[in-house]
């Protein structure tokens, strides 16, 4: 098999990397499936192992088993999200179930889990280094939390579960890809065309160009909706995009996620319940830093309030600018981003069409790696020579300042059709110290945006928002590309679900500091650096709109708390409906809504890592927002100490730390909510629900 199956090779490409080109659907399932017998026989081997259990021959062992198997299913996943077809669809349809089962077949083994609760039940007799101590809590809590302890009936029927639950988050998210990538809308004339920017245009000519289409198309990828909900003076095409965005997953028909969601939701409470919990919820945050509703709710308590009044206010602001220019109609949420952008250029005289020019994506990007440089250390060297898995990615390796190899970094930044929405960084192999063969392996990362792609020639503009995202995810990679660990299951971004946010929105911050736009901000066509003049502007408008931001935001992070703190055996009968009466009760103003709807909502129901867990960007950003207030004390954004403190505890430890303990650690103390509030502009809001 291995003479005809790339995937089951040894890899002989630069860094250990995939052979790309010589992969095909069809190489995946005999890959998975002679994987996963390979993985099997590992763990066997240290289950049935004669000699007593000890850490090397039990925890240090699982650490290293599988890597075969890990590497597949890091080039699946990551084709199957940014480069899918039919064919490798139809793959993860069928393995999905088998996945799930051999994930069963780890971690329901009783002689495994009883070598490695034995360790545990005397853990502080072991001696262990704290690297050490901390894989075997993080390993014997994972066997717990997958079923370890459950018998019979109990341990069969979980099974049973996690994979359905794997063959029902595959459909949704497939159901999600499919709405996005059939939906467009062709602008036909000069009309439909009226008030967008000429960026907003060439995005949709070159929208056409790739469909073999003449004018201009839209389609559901983000870098169009959003700026055609801004500027387009149709009102009634600004309806059409709008209601295309939000009925995601809400069509009759096979790609039909509302019962898809309920079934999902059904099966997580029984999961919850043959843990002992009386919701899913209470399940999830068990392994969390807010360990429990309670905990997540104050966080609400302290924002949403203040959102409210915030949102209160930018409605009438907005309400007086239709006025003065004599509008009359009611806001509807079509509507809000339109206005919003004529408000802000009357305060502010800030126009997308005056920054973008300024926010060349290739200068972003060197922007990014000059602030690593100047925090870390680190040099990003292009490598066009290695193998990648679509023309739009660019490969770097990633140096030391000494010249050191710490790893690798791919960037693919363009909408495209068989990608899903979004922005993600992911990994094809985690940085360790503790391979099969004795040494140790390199990080290859990856980040993916969903920028919208120019005119061939042309360089690509951002807006404000997509340069934030940009850097929002390449603090990812540095987490990623910074492990220092022993050990893979610690490595890089492998930590708490509230921590995980933390590295990529604290590193958000530099983008907007005046010394990285002076140096980096150049127009595009003059190699100007921006003016000190717009700087200001831009200072002036930051928190410009925050109220809309958080509600929406919030609101997402609220419905999801709700639907899976039920501890009814049926979830509600109409999720849409359920939503709805949910934000109306919360007194979420219709017109501004809330980010994602249950129905397209792929945080929640692609996968479990955010279900009930969607509060945790507002949890890391009460981290961020206090963790970089440490360099404004210091006085300098780039403080060699305090970086050195940010790389040793937040990007390089991993999971091998405790994260409250990491946090504390680099800042010195816990964190305060206040920088939070003051950084939204809520701090000084009246705490009044609407």
């Amino acid at each position: 098999m291995s003479e005809l199956n790339p995937l089951l090779e040894q890899w002989s490409a630069a860094f250990g990397l995939p052979p790309f080109e010589r992969i095909h659907p069809e190489h995946f399932e005999p890959a998975l499936r002679a994987a996963m017998a390979s993985h099997r026989e590992e763990l066997q081997r240290i289950a049935k192992d004669a000699r007593a259990p000890d850490f090397e021959n039990t925890l240090a062992a699982f650490d290293r088993s599988g890597r075969m198997l890990g590497r597949i299913v890091a080039v699946y996943e990551n084709l199957a999200a940014s480069a899918t077809s039919p064919e490798l669809q139809a793959v993860q349809r069928r393995m999905a179930a088998p996945l799930a089962a051999h994930r069963n077949t780890i971690y329901l083994d009783e002689a495994l889990f009883a070598r490695i609760d034995a360790l545990h039940r005397r853990r502080e007799q072991l001696g262990l280094a704290p690297e050490a101590l901390r894989l075997l809590e993080r390993v014997h809590l994972d066997f717990v939390r997958a079923g370890a302890r459950l018998q019979g009936a109990d341990r069969a029927r979980y099974a049973q579960v996690m994979e359905q639950l794997a063959e029902l988050t595959t459909r949704f998210a497939q159901n999600v890809l499919h709405d996005e990538s059939n939906w467009t809308l062709e602008l036909q004339s000069e009309a439909d065309l009226a008030g967008l920017p000429h960026f907003v245009r060439d995005a949709a000519r070159q929208a056409a160009v790739e469909r073999g289409l003449d004018g201009f198309v839209l389609t559901l990828a983000r870098g169009h909706v959003i700026p055609f909900l801004t500027y387009s003076q149709r009102r009634d095409l600004r309806e059409v995009v709008w209601r295309g965005w939000v009925s995601r997953g809400e069509h009759a028909g096979e790609s039909d996620n509302r019962e898809l969601a309920r079934a999902i939701l059904r099966l997580r409470r029984e999961q919850a319940r043959l843990h002992g919990h009386a919701c899913y919820a209470d399940y999830a945050l068990a392994d969390t830093m807010a360990g429990s509703r309670a905990a997540v709710q104050a966080l609400f308590d302290e924002v949403w309030p203040r959102a409210l009044a915030a949102v209160q206010r930018e409605r009438e602001a907005l309400r007086a600018q239709m006025q003065a220019e004599g509008v009359s109609t009611p806001i509807e949420a079509w509507d809000w981003r339109y206005w919003a952008e004529k408000l802000r250029q009357a305060r502010y005289a800030l126009d997308d069409a005056e920054l973008k020019p300024y926010f060349a994506l290739d200068a972003m990007v060197q922007a990014a790696f000059d602030c690593a440089a100047r925090l870390f250390g680190l040099r990003f060297v292009p490598r066009d020579d290695v193998p990648v898995y679509h023309p739009d990615v660019k490969a770097y390796e990633v140096r030391e300042a000494d010249d050191t190899l710490i790893g690798v970094f791919m960037q693919d930044n363009f909408a495209r059709s068989g990608k899903r929405s979004g922005a993600w960084m992911s990994a094809l192999r985690w940085q360790n110290r503790n391979t099969p063969q004795g040494g140790a392996e390199l990080p290859l990362i990856l980040n993916n945006n969903n920028f919208a792609r120019s005119a061939p020639g042309q360089p690509v503009l951002l807006s404000i928002e997509e340069a934030r995202t940009l850097f929002h995810e390449f603090g990812h990679g540095l987490h990623g590309l910074l492990s220092q660990v022993r050990f893979a299951r610690l490595s890089g971004t492998q930590v708490l679900r509230d921590f995980v946010e933390l590295p990529s929105q604290l590193f958000e911050h530099w983008l907007a500091e005046p010394e990285v736009l002076r140096r980096h901000a150049r127009h595009v066509r003059t190699g100007e650096p921006i003016p000190q003049a717009l700087i200001e502007r831009l200072q002036a408008a930051q928190r410009f709109g925050q109220g809309y931001e958080t509600v929406r935001y919030t609101a997402s992070a609220i419905v999801d708390m709700a639907v899976h703190s039920r501890s009814e055996a049926e979830p509600p009968a109409d999720l849409c409906a359920f939503e709805a009466s949910l934000l109306a009760a919360q007194g979420v103003p219709p017109e501004v809504g809330m980010n994602h709807r249950l129905v397209h909502f792929q945080h929640l129901f692609s996968g479990s890592s955010y279900a009930a867990g969607y509060y945790v960007y507002l949890w890391a950003e009460v981290l961020d927002a206090d963790g970089f207030e440490a360099f404004r004390e210091a006085g300098d954004p780039f403080d060699p100490q305090l970086a050195q403190r940010l790389r040793r505890w937040i990007y390089a430890s991993g999971n091998s730390v405790e994260p409250g303990a990491a946090y504390a650690a680099f800042r010195g103390r816990a964190a305060s909510v206040a920088p939070l509030l003051r950084k939204r502009g809520l701090a000084d809001v009246d705490a009044q629900p609407a």
